[in-house]
Formats: C-alpha cells, structure tokens, sequence
C-alpha cells in the first residue's frame, strides 16, 4: 500500500490549492443552475438565492454542497496547501445560522420530501459531520445552523428506509448503496452522541438490499450517464460493515473475477467522448469514483489477499483517466468533480 498511498499524498499537494480555487468560484457562481421544481399554478419560481440562501451555486444544490465540503475538508486537513484565510471568508458568509434557515424552509413543506433523495442528502450530512467533529470555534459556529438542516434530513431517513423495500442500483443521484456509505459517519457521531437511530437503520438497511448479493453483473457497467459505480458502490459500502476476513469473502462472492481483472469493464477507465456534455462528462466522476471505491477495498482486504495488486493498478489507471479533467474545463465537468477527487485523495 506504500507506494500508492504516497502517489496519492504527492497528488493532493499538487492539485489542492486548484481544487480550492475551484470550489470557491462555483459556490457564488448562480448561473447557469439546474433544478426541479413543484410548479403550483400562479406562484412564480423564485432565483436560486431566493430559494437556497446559503447553497445556490454550483449548477446544482447538490454539487454546491459538495463544494463547501471540499473547502471544509482542505480547510481543516491541508490548510498549508489552500487559501486558508480567503475559504473562511466564504464560509463564514455562507454557513451562517440565517441562511440555513432558509435551506430548512425550502426543504421543510411536504412536497419536498423526496428532493435531493438520496445523494443530497447525504452530502449534506457529509458536509455537516466534518463540522461537527472539528473542534475549533470557527467550525462549531459553521455546524450550528448545520446541524438543524441535517436535522430535517435525519427525519426523512429514517421516514423512507424502513419503506424502501428495493434498492436503486442505477449509476445515477438516486444511488442507495452511496447514500447510505456517505451517510454513515453522521450516523456514526449522532450514535456516539446518544442517538443511533439512523446509525442502526442504515446498517440494516444496506443489509438488507445487499447482504446477500452474488455475482454481480459488473459486465453491463458503464451506463452512459454514470458518476457512480453501482457495483463498487455496494462492495465500498460493505466495508463499512464487515471486517477484513469477512469482507474478502463477501467479496469473492460478490464479483469473483477481480483477480483476474474481470469484468474487464470494471477494470477500463470510461471514455469521455464529450466533456462539455453534461451527461457524457458524468463519466469523468465515474473513474474517480471507482479509482476511490478500489483504494477502499484494497485498504479494508487482508495486506496478503491476492486481488490487492489488481486493485490497485486499476485505482491509479482511473485515477489518471480523469484526475487532470477536474480544473480548467467546461462546467459541466468542473461544477461537481473536485468532490470526487478530494473523496479520493484525502
């Protein structure tokens, strides 16, 4: 693992300041934004701001959010390596008690309680343990009116997973295996807090969609508009839940092949044919999120398991297929992929 842990440490020191910058310009960047609308007859849609006082750039709420995550995350474990002092300017304007507030009213009506379901979701339970669990001032005052959103989606949790009966498998937003993944160290510190309800139905939960899967199709990824892996998705997810030796049989069961380098399609970066395609440049997110999901499966397998070497080499051949695409290009790439790539190297 040496090898490979120390390219990635070389590659954050090399690409953090240009993913800071990134993140700072789109979370004030309004247009172009993308979103979805209950449309009641005679009531007008408001601006982005209006609507989303604190997250309104970044194309989407989504990827906003994701945003202020990469700025929180280099703040607090690379500040050496960004413009720390111009981030907490942004943070402090953006992560303010009021203009949480008014993401808790937008969210808050009942024709919202799918919106953003999952993947929003859990970014922002994402966004908000990494404020709640830095202990400094500056962090407890960002968390503060953080804590009362993820509050709201804390509540439609555990509302909608004891009645999902089936999984969402497809490479897309709606993802359960990455919701779940990306929500549990949340969970994890409401538990240690006193509370573990959403801990406790999250893990039954990812049990229960995908305790028991075997040979998993891996041959029919990529879909054309996938950011996500589903299969590695679900096997990243399992890691969370299993120890090392349960894990590589888990695993083995799950896609048999992987010594092997099979599917061979799980094993080959995507092509992006058309960065500047919003749908096509999904792809871009896909590799990143794999080379990620394969460094956590390499790192969660026993140091002598026979499939590590595979892995990794396929992490850094994916890692290098989009890493370089995520500054400096069009929006559509660059509006949401530093979250995939700080994901992966930190």
């Amino acid at each position: 693992m040496t090898e490979w842990e120390a390219e990635r440490t070389r590659l954050l020191k090399a690409n953090a300041e240009a993913l800071a910058r990134t993140a700072l310009t789109n979370v004030v960047r309004e247009y172009p934004h993308h979103e979805s609308h209950w449309h009641h007859e005679g009531v007008p849609i408001p601006t982005p701001k209006l609507s989303h006082p604190c997250f309104y750039g970044s194309f989407d709420w989504h990827s906003s959010v994701e945003m202020f995550w990469v700025l929180v995350r280099l703040l607090r474990h690379h500040p050496e390596l960004v413009p720390a002092e111009e981030i907490r300017g942004v943070l402090d304007d953006h992560l303010t008690v009021e203009a949480l507030a008014g993401e808790v009213a937008f969210f808050t009506p009942d024709e919202h309680r799918n919106t953003q379901r999952p993947y929003g979701w859990s970014a922002l339970l994402d966004l908000t343990h990494e404020t709640a669990t830095w202990d400094v001032p500056d962090a407890a005052r960002w968390s503060a009116g953080l804590r009362e959103l993820s509050a709201v989606f804390v509540s439609r949790y555990l509302d909608w997973l004891p009645r999902a009966t089936y999984p969402i498998r497809y490479g897309i937003h709606e993802n359960g295996a990455f919701g779940l993944s990306r929500a549990l160290p949340y969970a994890d510190h409401l538990a240690a807090q006193g509370d573990p309800r959403l801990r406790q139905v999250v893990i039954e939960t990812a049990w229960r969609w995908f305790g028991s899967d075997r040979d998993y199709p891996g041959s029919w990824e990529p879909s054309g508009a996938d950011f996500l892996s589903p299969a590695l998705a679900e096997a990243e997810l399992m890691t969370h839940l299993l120890s090392a030796s349960e894990f590589a049989d888990w695993l083995h069961g799950f896609l048999p092949g992987i010594a092997d380098r099979k599917p061979a399609t799980l094993f080959t970066p995507a092509t992006v044919s058309d960065p500047t395609d919003g749908q096509i440049a999904h792809l871009h997110g896909l590799n990143l999120h794999r080379a990620w999901c394969w460094h956590r499966l390499a790192r969660t397998l026993p140091d002598d398991d026979a499939r590590i070497p595979a892995i990794l080499e396929t992490a850094h051949a994916h890692t290098h297929a989009s890493l370089a695409q995520t500054t400096g290009g069009a929006y559509m790439v660059e509006h949401f992929l530093a979250y995939y790539a700080l994901l992966l190297l930190s």
